[in-house]
């Protein structure tokens, strides 16, 4: 297994999960069995083995001498691994204003070394201002001082890309970028800042324009994050309203990507991209 010492709690899970998985295959048992082993269901197994649920040492403990690993070192990893996957990563400091829907993808985006997305809506929330991210945020009618706790977990978000550790691949539809967020003063500030951070080297910005049409076939926004540790699966995270969907299989993972690549071409260039963010900005 590899090493997995930088990665973020949920990335851990994921992994732990993984391994699991591939294990209890292995040694030819049913997830039946498995669940029976530890006195839970189907499907707590297989919440386990998906990376969405924490672990209990006893458990991963049964769940190994079922699975046949009696080597102490392997289980000793395995068990260090599942402790770690249990400690709580940052963003759980506001648990009490993140839906649980979306906690997930908070670690995950935290675990990633790469993320694609396309926005039609909205600027990508990793390349918003405060002043629009605050805008953005009071759509949902929260109170100002979840507002502003929202603005700041947004920032700090933000802090793997302006430290450059995270590499970001955003396509963006014209329509986010005219559609007037907070006002013509706000929207200014942010299309400058996208202007001056489309020159980092750990971005690339491209702008979907209004004559694209229909060619991407993308009908939602999407975001494909990918991780470092080779082991790790690319997972899709699609959101939509009061919920979202985390896929990591094979076949979902390559058209979602497909749908990705396809954006890509038909956007303008990056370069492209800012003189057009550029025509924008003159016009407001």
């Amino acid at each position: 297994m590899a090493n997995a010492g930088a990665s973020g709690p949920t990335a851990l899970r994921i992994l732990l999960g993984s391994e699991l998985r591939r294990l209890r295959d292995r040694a030819g048992v049913a997830s039946a069995e498995a669940a029976r082993a530890i006195g839970g269901s189907e499907s707590k197994i297989s919440r386990m083995e998906l990376g969405r649920s924490g672990f209990k040492e006893a458990d991963v403990a049964i769940l190994l001498s079922l699975y046949g690993i009696t080597a102490e070192e392997e289980r000793d990893q395995l068990l260090t691994l599942a402790r770690r996957a249990n400690q709580p990563g940052w963003w759980h400091s506001y648990g009490d204003i993140l839906p649980s829907w979306f906690q997930p993808y908070v670690g995950l985006e935290q675990a990633a070394a790469r993320i694609r997305t396309y926005e039609p809506q909205f600027i990508p929330g990793l390349l918003q201002t405060e002043e629009y991210a605050a805008s953005v945020i009071s759509l949902g009618d929260f109170p100002p001082e979840d507002v502003e706790r929202r603005v700041s977990l947004r920032a700090t978000r933000q802090r793997r890309f302006r430290d450059g550790v995270l590499r970001l691949w955003a396509v963006i539809d014209e329509v986010a970028l005219r559609r007037p967020v907070g006002g013509p003063e706000v929207l200014r500030g942010q299309l400058e800042y996208l202007m001056a951070v489309a020159k980092q080297p750990g971005l690339t910005l491209q702008v979907t324009p209004f004559e694209a049409g229909a060619l991407h076939a993308a009908p939602g926004g999407f975001t494909i994050l990918r991780f470092a540790d080779p082991q790790l699966t690319d997972v899709v995270y699609v959101e939509q309203l009061g919920n979202a969907l985390y896929l990591d299989k094979r076949e979902d993972v390559d058209r979602y990507t497909l749908a990705m690549d396809r954006l890509s071409v038909v956007s303008a260039t990056p370069d492209e991209s800012i003189d057009l963010i550029g025509t924008i900005l003159e016009g407001l």
